[in-house]
């Protein structure tokens, strides 16, 4: 009786060990290794059933060859996988594992040399190369809450040539239904997991497609920000020294970092995208087009008109007069319609010039505004000549603020979702990436100090891959070294953070991602 409650705490610290084990490949060690050490077993073997119903190797170990395939060992374990099913579709019902998994019961073999019904020849020739004798083989299989076979649990060769005893199957039988609920939690999770990661995914590919000109920035800030929060990890120097992000701070750096444009969601895409001072769902620049050629025929239908009005004050037959006049009327039609040409091409290049406007420009502009196209509408609308006065770029000021309020939109989005605990501050880093080191940043207009660590690195993560990004529409391919120099401008008033920078250039963060997303030209330092 006292062996026997021995027996049940062993299996109870088992249980509870195993299910606090949340890395795959240990805990299907720990399943074998514990199973081994319950029943004496020399070896044993741990199968995965695949999606395409195969038996993968997962772990191998023999004490007495002192062999350790897979699991936490550096060596992978070289056996191919094995069919649960023959080509015409019948149970693999030959081999052991197959016959235990198909049919979900255990199955206990007193000497594989003298086994009937099931096929040995891999096991023999494994012996015959070692030099080692398999005898009883103990093959359960470990089920999950729906009653399928998830894994496969082998032992061979209990202590002294003896059999596996009732008292072993029991409790490999109760060990495999332990290990059948941790790995069924384990698999659950990890699926949550995959499935919310997946989700991201998505969201991050949509807001890349609705803006083709920002290209893949939402994949690619992630692998940046990772690679910096790794570096600040190595960092022995300076201020960051000693910080160290555990793998659940980073995991929660990358979602957030995925995450950090989902605002743009709701940013019209005419706005995102406006490659022209006029563009909205259109460019409406065709509409000014349309009212100087309104004009230009008014001009047109008004030479016309001076014409017969001559005939009306003259006698026809004053052929040289006609000549002299009519030639004064055609060349003053040709030099209004010549300078409304010359207008009209003028407005269409500045409506694809980002360059900033002078004020010789907004002048103009004015005077255009003012002047009527000949169907009671001025040649530019209140709008438009707003579109066409932007001091630099192609956005106005309203629209800026519309760009910005993704932002907004972005914690709005974020803070609504439940996220479990080690993602709780995903909402305020995914929003911080607007903000600036001197406070003058958006949408919150925080300082260095109140701008968390993670949010300044994806901060720099974000900037670095908009500068250097080689597939822009809108800008070259920079090299790394006018990168850089832009960079340390923003790091010099304030927009970035100095700490995080130097980081970021001394471990070099930045090169694994170079090598794999820029340009060979572009990577000059």
């Amino acid at each position: 009786m006292h062996v026997d409650q021995k027996i049940f705490e062993r299996l109870n610290e088992i249980g509870i060990a195993l299910s606090k084990e949340q890395r795959r490949e240990v805990l299907l060690e720990l399943i074998l290794k514990h199973a081994k050490e319950l029943t004496g077993a020399d070896g044993g073997t741990l199968y995965s059933v695949t999606h395409d119903q195969r038996l993968h190797f997962e772990i191998s170990i023999s004490t007495s060859l002192g062999l350790h395939f897979g699991g936490t060992s550096s060596a992978t374990v070289p056996y191919k996988d094995l069919p649960l099913f023959l080509e015409d579709g019948s149970f693999n019902d030959t081999l052991i594992v197959a016959y235990a998994v198909n049919h979900k019961k255990t199955v206990h073999v007193k000497d594989a040399y003298e086994a009937h019904g099931f096929d040995f020849s891999g096991t023999r020739a494994f012996d015959s190369k070692t030099g080692y004798r398999t005898r009883a083989v103990l093959t359960i299989p470990i089920k999950n809450h729906e009653n399928d076979v998830i894994c496969c649990l082998q032992l061979i060769n209990p202590p002294g040539e003896q059999d596996f005893d009732a008292a072993d199957i029991q409790l490999a039988e109760s060990l495999a239904s332990q290990a059948g609920v941790a790995l069924t939690n384990h698999l659950l999770i990890d699926s949550l997991r995959k499935l919310f990661e997946s989700l991201i995914r998505v969201i991050a590919e949509a807001v890349d497609e609705k803006s083709p000109s920002t290209g893949n920035h939402s994949k690619r800030v992630p692998i940046l920000a990772v690679l910096l929060a790794d570096a600040i990890n190595d960092t022995t120097e300076g201020p960051l020294q000693g910080i160290h992000f555990t793998p659940a701070e980073i995991y929660e750096i990358k979602i957030s970092s995925f995450l950090h444009d989902c605002g743009k969601i709701t940013t019209p895409v005419h706005i995102i995208e406006k490659q022209s001072k006029l563009q909205t769902i259109f460019d409406r620049i065709e509409l000014v087009h349309m009212r100087y050629n309104t004009l230009i025929q008014k001009i047109g239908k008004e030479m016309l008109a001076r014409k017969l009005q001559w005939f009306e004050l003259h006698h026809p037959q004053e052929f040289t007069a006609a000549q002299k006049d009519f030639a004064l009327i055609d060349a003053q039609y040709h030099d209004q319609v010549r300078q409304l040409e010359d207008e009209k091409l003028w407005l269409q290049n500045l409506n694809l010039t980002s360059g900033k406007a002078t004020e010789e420009t907004i002048q103009r502009l004015g005077k255009i505004a003012h002047t009527d196209s000949g169907s009671g509408q001025p040649l530019l609308t209140p709008n438009e000549l707003e579109n066409l006065s932007i001091p630099h770029g192609n956005l106005t000021e309203s629209e800026k603020e519309i760009i910005r309020h993704h932002v907004v939109m972005t914690y709005r989005m974020l803070s609504q979702l439940d996220f479990p605990k080690e993602l709780r501050q995903v909402p305020e880093i995914a929003s911080s990436h607007h903000e600036r080191a001197d406070g003058k940043g958006y949408p919150r207009g925080l300082k260095k100090d109140e701008i968390s660590l993670q949010a300044r690195i994806l901060i720099v993560a974000d900037t670095f891959e908009a500068l250097s990004a080689p597939d822009r529409p809108y800008k070259p391919a920079l090299p790394l070294s006018e990168v850089f120099q832009i960079m340390e401008g923003m790091v010099a008033d304030g927009h970035l953070d100095q700490d995080v920078y130097d980081v970021f250039i001394k471990k070099k963060a930045y090169l694994p991602y170079a090598r794999q997303f820029l340009m060979p030209e572009q990577i000059d330092i």
